[in-house]
């Protein structure tokens, strides 16, 4: 008979483990699937037909300027931002290592005394002094509880699904940090290198200016012009000289902000290189739009963050079926201490199982589920939204590559007419066939097309970045 028993026993813990074990391919929610995007063949006025893109190159070989890259490379050893996104990244790591850890079952060790005085009077102060003949009661336990819940509808599978996301978007969200400082950068690089030009451009039109000066001083003591001429003269010269402790500060606010940007304290930035020397890259790859999906860092974070909502999802929906809890607990136990670890007496062992079922919660469980739904929703907004601004960026970068160089051809030639039109202007104005008026609006005129050639060249060069890190270059 006890041997029925056993085998009777047997065979129901093996159908329970089976049907636990069936029961457990069954997850909740649905199976993450990309979400439809529509994405052109190719760019807009784009019309480089190569496959390959710029955004897989890494930063040291797209940034050839040692200077630039000497900035990017402190930085990166630095910067604040990065150094957050490193720590968010670590965080997200240990609770992906919690989840990996979820299906094993939960091991705890007790050790515990008890004493139980009972009333005399009552029915087990009697029964104590008459069973044990005291008048309280003394409890010795010494064991271990073990407490697995069956991952019957794929909740603590989701739990690591969404834990594995949340790390994955983390990690990318670094990258894309990296990716924008890595454009900052070099966009700050870039506009220091102008101002030192448009310094440059500055001191040696002052020289002009004050040639003009003299000459027009010359002229008055001779009787052919008037103090007036003198006067703009002297006010042209004034507005030239203003501009270089205006380019000055700018430069040092510049510095500064490089610095601070690199995690440095303020001070210089040393430059190995200057504008005119720093050529710019045309009909740069950009590759096929659909690899926007796969390079761009910040398109992956979001795409990371649906699979997170989605698992959410499927754990919301879980957590509304029944749970089957199984516990063990096992040890030893005396009323006395001395008998505490008398073996094999006072060994105790019990094993229970349970499956629980939400009836009532006062709509909990169904609305953190459809709240889960809808932040599912909003994470594949989020992403399109994310993929439709990588796209324009790219398309951005694009119309400034083109639109700059037809600014730049026709900035270059302005400049050498009116650099020959200054030289003109001087020689006709010794020889009083040409007015002061005349010289200064051809000079003033000058001045500015080689101001505009600079500020084209950087925003040439500002383009190139923007290009780059549209297309996800900057964080390998």
């Amino acid at each position: 008979m006890n041997t029925m028993k056993k085998r009777v026993k047997i065979i129901y813990w093996l159908l329970m483990l089976l049907m636990v074990r069936h029961i457990t391919g069954c997850k909740t929610g649905q199976a993450y699937k990309r979400p439809t995007i529509n994405l052109p063949q190719q760019y807009n006025n784009n019309a480089n037909t190569d496959t390959s893109s710029i955004g897989d190159i890494g930063w040291k070989i797209f940034f050839t300027d040692a200077g630039l890259q000497g900035l990017i490379e402190t930085g990166i050893a630095n910067n604040f931002d990065l150094q957050l996104a490193v720590t968010r990244i670590g965080v997200a790591q240990q609770q992906l290592r919690k989840a990996k850890l979820a299906l094993l079952p939960q091991v705890n060790a007790q050790l515990a005394v008890q004493f139980n005085y009972p009333s005399k009077n009552s029915l087990s102060g009697l029964s104590t002094g008459s069973f044990l003949g005291s008048d309280h009661i003394e409890d010795y336990t010494t064991g271990l509880t073990a407490s697995w819940e069956a991952d019957i509808w794929g909740k603590i599978s989701r739990q690591k699904e969404a834990a594995l996301a949340t790390y994955l978007q983390t990690n990318e969200a670094k990258k894309a940090v990296q990716t924008q400082f890595v454009g900052n950068i070099a966009q700050g690089y870039y506009n220091l290198q102008m101002l030192d030009k448009q310094l440059v451009i500055t001191q040696k039109n002052l020289l002009l200016s004050d040639s003009i000066l003299r000459v027009t001083k010359l002229l008055r003591a001779a009787g052919e012009v008037t103090s007036l001429a003198v006067q703009q003269a002297e006010t042209q010269l004034q507005s030239t000289q203003l501009l270089v402790p205006q380019l000055e500060q700018s430069i040092g606010l510049q510095e500064d902000a490089l610095q601070i940007l690199t995690g440095q304290l303020p001070g210089n930035v040393q430059r190995s290189a200057i504008l005119d020397t720093m050529g710019v890259q045309q009909n740069l790859a950009t590759g096929l739009p659909a690899e926007i999906l796969r390079l761009r860092p910040d398109v992956r974070a979001a795409e990371n963050a649906i699979v997170a909502a989605n698992a959410q999802a499927g754990i919301a929906q879980a957590a509304m079926y029944p749970s089957l809890t199984i516990t063990a607990n096992g040890g030893v136990d005396a009323f006395k201490a001395s008998n505490w670890f008398n073996l094999p007496a006072s060994l105790f062992g019990i094993v229970t199982g349970g499956i629980a079922q939400p009836v009532f919660n006062g709509r909990q469980l169904k609305t953190q589920y459809e709240v889960a739904k809808i932040q599912r929703e909003q994470a594949v907004i989020q992403f399109r939204q994310t993929v439709l601004n990588a796209v324009g960026e790219v398309s951005d970068a694009l119309i400034q590559q083109n639109k700059l160089l037809l600014q730049q051809q026709i900035a270059v030639a302005q400049v050498d007419t009116l650099h020959a039109a200054v030289k003109n202007a001087q020689l006709l104005f010794k020889s009083n066939m040409a007015t002061y008026i005349e010289v200064l609006t051809v000079q003033a005129s000058a001045l500015q097309a080689q101001l505009n050639l600079a500020s084209i060249q950087r925003q040439q060069l500002g383009a190139t970045v923007s290009l780059y890190k549209a297309l996800g270059g900057g964080w390998k």
